[in-house]
């Protein structure tokens, strides 16, 4: 029986995360459910954006991976099922499917809801738990709902560039209150062309190499490396950078005038010499 895995926003402090798997399970007995993270922040689409994409990428082929994040931004008028690299996805019509692929995906379903139904999470994990049971069976994809559907886009959190410099957001922050930005190796070594480097963020703080490991550092001191999804992470030996540091991750919900005097707290620039 494939896999099914779980994110979403909705915590573990009441029933709704055990009432999830009840519905899935009731569906089919055989699900074999894997909790990927339940505590994600509402409406930060770059965090739940940079959770969903590196740990579908580690899931066996033709996994299938239910994201509940931000349901209810609008009404919702259809549900998202999405094939792509042999992975499948489901998550709400919200704009956070594109973020996730960073790329068009190969294939794309709207499923239906009726319109007799009170629209609430359990009834939209039901839609998602009978395609999925319809997949498995056999059904064909293109019968389970609109076949290329129109759907809301939003673009990927992208690190500003220029010709000496690139400028990274903090995405996440994780448990040991390590930074991760959404620069990768890869957006790194493109920029840096062989050149010296200093990472710059607030107080004046610097770094000036890459280092492998924590242990790389003495205890207490500040360090950036990349991390196990190729993420540029900012951390201090047995410390908690964010807060000692002073750093808070990325929310699209902060906005205007407040979001502007929060910037400087949420970004981090590297500059190549």
């Amino acid at each position: 029986m494939p896999i099914i895995t779980l994110t979403s926003d909705i915590g573990h402090r009441d029933f709704l995360a055990g009432a999830v798997k009840g519905q899935l399970l009731q569906i089919n007995p055989e699900f074999q459910i894997v909790d990927i993270a339940h505590h994600l922040t509402p409406f930060n689409y770059p965090q739940a954006a940079y959770v969903c994409r590196n740990a579908i990428r580690n899931f066996p082929e033709q996994s299938f991976h239910i994201i509940l994040v931000n349901l209810f931004e609008t009404k919702p008028e259809q549900l998202l099922l999405a094939y792509h690299r042999n992975q499948y996805l489901l998550c709400a019509d919200n704009g956070l499917l594109s973020m996730i692929l960073e790329s068009t995906p190969e294939m794309v379903i709207g499923l239906q809801l009726d319109k007799t139904q009170l629209r609430d999470t359990l009834y939209l994990v039901r839609v998602f738990g009978k395609a999925i049971n319809d997949i498995i069976r056999g059904e064909s994809l293109q019968k389970l709902g609109v076949l290329d559907t129109a759907y809301l886009e939003k673009n990927p959190l992208r690190p500003m560039l220029g010709e000496n410099w690139i400028e990274g957001q903090i995405i996440f922050i994780d448990h040991f209150e390590n930074v991760i930005l959404n620069i990768t190796r890869e957006d790194f070594e493109q920029q840096r062309r062989g050149r010296s480097f200093r990472i710059v963020f607030r107080r004046d703080e610097v770094i000036d190499k890459i280092s492998e490991t924590y242990a790389d550092v003495q205890e207490g001191e500040k360090l950036a490396l990349f991390n196990a999804a190729g993420y540029l992470e900012i951390a201090i030996n047995k410390g908690n950078a964010a807060g000692l540091l002073g750093l808070q991750d990325f929310s699209t919900k902060q906005v205007g005038t407040h979001m502007q005097n929060r910037l400087f707290y949420q970004t981090v620039k590297v500059y190549f010499e």
